[in-house]
């Protein structure tokens, strides 16, 4: 409890913090007076210090924090004041806090992938291995595929356009000398001897492949056509009728085209290829797919470099905000259930930071804290960007109307509405609260997405 409470509130308050320091700085930047900067909601427990005319204050409710401008709420129309200044003025103050949490989250975002990260991962298959390559110097051919190299599997990036560094090898086998190439040739597992301290990365430079064998059998459902052709966890999938399963024809893609017609899946089971024949079930019980199986990919350990990783903050925080976007029309239109889209406040939240710190203490990886961290930022982005009173969307939205009807509200009005509306906010956020009390939370399980 002491960890998930201080995790937490440390976790809130570095967002917090970074939330209202866009608006600090912009407003100043537009000459409005920043009275008070405070962290948590009053009362006041401790002024820190005075800075250039703000009250730097830490406050007794540790949930957020304000940066108080000058007449905010009022009709105080002079110069330094929120009202007074411009529209474009204003508009840039709110729009600075959310821009701050978006800014954070591709940080957060790339710090994870710098930090080791759970990569989807594959196995190669040679196309062509040039005379002069490595691969071709140990007698690799096309068509081959790599299984494993010195003892450990031969992992590569499951999207071709998609390159890491092992950050982690999976433990070498035992039975395995760490000199030994493995790998298959016309569905015979054969070996070979490399150079001593040879790694995937170097057995494949210059060398075109093709990821695959990256979808793997997690589970099957009791009589389905999976269970019944005997497919089993750990099953490797190659191939259905013959086309290759990979990052661009996914095994649910293909069964979806047969649903009704007798199908044979290609596996790589302990080292073994097998054909299997089922028959994918054009109307599944409810719950199940077309074959009754759970499948899931392969994962390791991985790591990119800061000018990738900035780039991946930048799709991974994009991503994000275009998902929760989506959620009000998959809700509408029944492709996930409203129990899937709960809201949360801050207790579930809560318990969610400390299951990730708690992960993090236990397996030393910092993946589960910034990964969370960084969701939970453009979260507070996107939140607060919402059109509802005494949110920073909210005050835009006057703007907008001011713009559109050529004269602004009067800001006594405006400020009323605001605090109606965080009144009503914060009676949502009471029963969020009870909620997340009552409910039992559902966690991630960061040590199995991280294969510890």
């Amino acid at each position: 409890m002491f960890v998930t409470v201080v995790s937490f509130l440390i976790v809130l308050g570095v967002l917090v913090f970074f939330h209202e320091l866009g608006h600090y700085w912009v407003a100043r930047r537009n000459g409005i007076v920043v009275e008070e900067f405070g962290m948590g909601y009053p009362p006041r427990l401790v002024k820190l210090f005075r800075y250039n005319g703000t009250d730097f204050t830490i406050n007794l409710i540790p949930f957020g924090g304000f940066a108080r401008m000058k007449g905010e709420d009022a009709g105080d129309l002079s110069p330094g004041s929120f009202n007074g200044a411009s529209r474009g003025a204003r508009a840039a103050t709110l729009i600075a806090g959310p821009a701050m949490n978006a800014i954070l989250a591709v940080v957060l975002f790339a710090f994870s992938f710098m930090a080791g990260f759970p990569a989807v991962a594959a196995y190669p298959q040679i196309l062509t291995a040039p005379v002069n390559s490595p691969a071709a110097q140990v007698g690799l051919q096309s068509g081959d595929v790599v299984l494993d190299v010195g003892g450990s599997p031969a992992f590569v990036s499951a999207a071709p356009d998609f390159r890491y560094d092992v950050w982690q090898q999976q433990a070498a086998h035992a039975d395995v000398a760490p000199d030994t190439l493995t790998f298959s040739r016309g569905g015979m597992i054969r070996t070979t001897t490399l150079p001593a301290g040879v790694t995937v990365t170097e057995l494949l430079r210059g060398v075109d492949y093709r990821p695959i064998l990256d979808t793997q059998i997690l589970a099957t459902a009791p009589d389905s056509p999976a269970e019944r052709a005997g497919l089993q966890p750990g099953d490797l999938v190659y191939a259905l009728n013959g086309d290759v399963i990979s990052f661009d024809y996914q095994l649910n893609t293909a069964i979806r085209h047969h649903l009704g017609q007798e199908i044979t899946l290609t596996l790589l089971r302990d080292g073994q290829w097998l054909d299997v024949r089922l028959t994918p079930r054009a109307d599944p019980p409810p719950g199940q797919g077309a074959l009754g199986v759970q499948i899931g990919p392969i994962t390791q350990l991985a790591t990119l470099g800061f000018f990738p990783s900035l780039w991946q903050g930048v799709k991974s925080t994009f991503q994000y905000v275009v998902l929760v976007l989506q959620l009000p029309v998959m809700l509408i239109m029944g492709q996930l259930a409203p129990g899937d889209a709960q809201l949360t406040g801050p207790v579930g939240i809560a318990e969610l930071v400390g299951g990730a710190v708690t992960a993090t203490i236990d397996t030393g990886l910092w993946f589960p804290i910034w990964r969370l961290s960084a969701v939970l930022s453009a979260a507070l982005a996107i939140t607060n960007l919402l059109p509802l009173p005494a949110l920073d969307g909210g005050r835009l939205l006057f703007i907008l109307i001011e713009v559109l009807r050529g004269r602004r509200i009067n800001p006594e009005r405006e400020g009323l509405v605001h605090m109606v509306g965080f009144m009503l906010l914060l009676g949502l956020l009471v029963l969020i609260t009870i909620q997340d009390i009552t409910t039992e939370q559902a966690g991630i399980d960061w040590r199995g997405l991280l294969g510890q």
